[in-house]
């Protein structure tokens, strides 16, 4: 077992891949040069199992026929150096040989990519955990294709979570909360009818009866241009509902000013 010679404890890799990356053995940081080396360490992490050096330097670059042998191997001197700079001898992290390339099954990989799906996926979902975990797109500012398909599904999973954090804020009464989660939501992706829904039920707890209307011919139009349909039946009783509350508290709101104005305007008649 690959053991931390700081504290006898098996070593524990921790990253950062959601936003700007980070590196760190135990409470240690290890310090890439590089995006090369960057790049390679975070496909380690999501792939640790070993596989041929090929087949790693095509993944990282595709493009480069006769030179990604040559990166690769600059990349991984990169690695190796850095975790000897932290303090860890890098065989006790990195599992390599002349034809293969992994980390070691006995190191123990924490790294945020995994733990903001659980809490998006976990039953129950903690969307709210979610929220604070995904501090930008997976492996931010490398443009490798390897990464595409993962950054994608966690950027949807990041759009469902926000999705989620709208209902539920809504649930406890938190309009504002609400409102920033669904306009979040509808910046990356404006066809989303849920976080359009949370806005028609925000404006209809507030008694704005125009927000509600504007925002649902909003989303008519939008999925009459965009997909040709109509919107959900659900989202037609959304706003019905929402407009019904908006006269509630707009009437209330109306009558309640009234209440506080009467002994003024009586006061003023008696004069």
């Amino acid at each position: 077992m690959a053991l931390d010679v700081h504290t006898g404890s098996p070593i524990r890799l921790t990253v950062r891949l959601l936003g700007r990356m980070s590196v760190h053995i135990g409470e240690r940081p290890v310090r890439l040069a590089g995006r090369q080396s960057q790049a390679l360490l975070a496909l380690l992490v999501l792939r640790p199992r070993s596989r041929t050096r090929e087949a790693i330097a095509t993944d990282l670059w595709p493009d480069a026929a006769t030179g990604s042998t040559g990166s690769l191997r600059q990349a991984l001197w990169l690695v190796r150096s850095a975790l000897a700079s932290a303090g860890t001898d890098p065989d006790r992290v990195i599992d390599s040989d002349a034809d293969s390339i992994g980390l070691r099954s006995d190191v123990r990989i924490e790294h945020d990519a995994a733990e903001f799906e659980g809490l998006v996926r976990g039953r129950p979902a903690r969307p709210e955990e979610a929220l604070q975990v995904y501090r930008g797109e997976l492996a931010e500012g490398f443009a490798h294709e390897c990464f595409a398909r993962d950054r994608e599904r966690l950027a949807d999973a990041y759009e469902d979570a926000l999705a989620m954090a709208a209902e539920s804020r809504l649930a406890l009464g938190d309009l504002d909360g609400a409102r920033a989660a669904a306009l979040e939501l509808l910046a990356r992706d404006p066809l989303r009818e849920e976080a359009h829904q949370a806005l028609i039920q925000v404006y209809g707890a507030s008694g704005s009866r125009s927000q509600v209307l504007r925002q649902f011919r909003r989303l008519e139009r939008l999925l009459a241009g965009e997909i040709g349909e109509p919107p959900l039946p659900e989202t037609v009783e959304t706003y019905h509902a929402a407009m019904a509350a908006a006269v509630v508290r707009s009437r209330r709101r109306v009558a309640t000013s009234s209440f506080r104005r009467g002994p003024t305007l009586a006061y003023a008649a008696s004069s």
